[in-house]
């Protein structure tokens, strides 16, 4: 579990860390399931559906990364996995909020206003901010019940996987333009 892979940037990288050779496959899935998620969610409401059912593909994939990554004893997975799925419900409650705000993005991406551009950024910032908090609370709740190493792998972990949606949204998302001005 702790062999030393490499050593890159004064960080020595075990066989614990979630890009390892063996966890890519996993990850591209991961990364897919992020796209169409994406896809549809910008799509028209009747696939509301297909949306619920790459949110299950997604939340079935970071079980088995975290399951993978974390290798937890029986004993800490008696802890962990409760606090874990109410984490997953809090976390889908952002999600639905940022699924919301793509949409609204969709919607005004031809005739944007300033008025629509704040209320746009604010939103974003708060859904952060959240995630953010969010975090922090489970991070409190798993050190408290577990370790800080644990709790911190959880957040590492959580942190990574949460890096890949966004690079894969932000990767989707074109840019705001004033009306009228050309896109690149």
């Amino acid at each position: 579990r702790s062999a030393v892979v490499g050593v890159s940037h004064g960080f020595r990288h075990r066989s614990t860390s979630i890009y390892t050779e063996e966890r890519k496959d996993r990850m591209v899935r991961f990364a897919l399931c992020v796209l169409m998620l994406m896809a549809a969610s910008s799509a028209v409401m009747a696939q509301e559906e297909y949306i619920e059912l790459l949110r299950s593909d997604i939340r079935a994939e970071k079980v088995a990364i975290i399951t993978e990554a974390m290798n937890l004893t029986a004993a800490e997975g008696e802890i962990f996995w409760p606090l874990y799925r109410e984490y997953d419900v809090e976390l889908s409650a952002l999600t639905d909020r940022r699924i919301a705000l793509i949409k609204n993005f969709a919607q005004h991406y031809e005739k944007m206003t300033d008025e629509k551009a704040k209320e746009i950024a604010k939103e974003a910032f708060s859904i952060q901010k959240d995630r953010t908090k969010l975090r922090e609370n489970y991070y409190k709740k798993i050190e408290k019940q577990m370790s800080s190493i644990r709790a911190a792998e959880f957040v590492q972990i959580e942190n990574q996987l949460g890096l890949v949606i966004d690079l894969q949204i932000a990767a989707e998302m074109p840019l705001i333009h004033p009306p009228g001005a050309a896109t690149r």
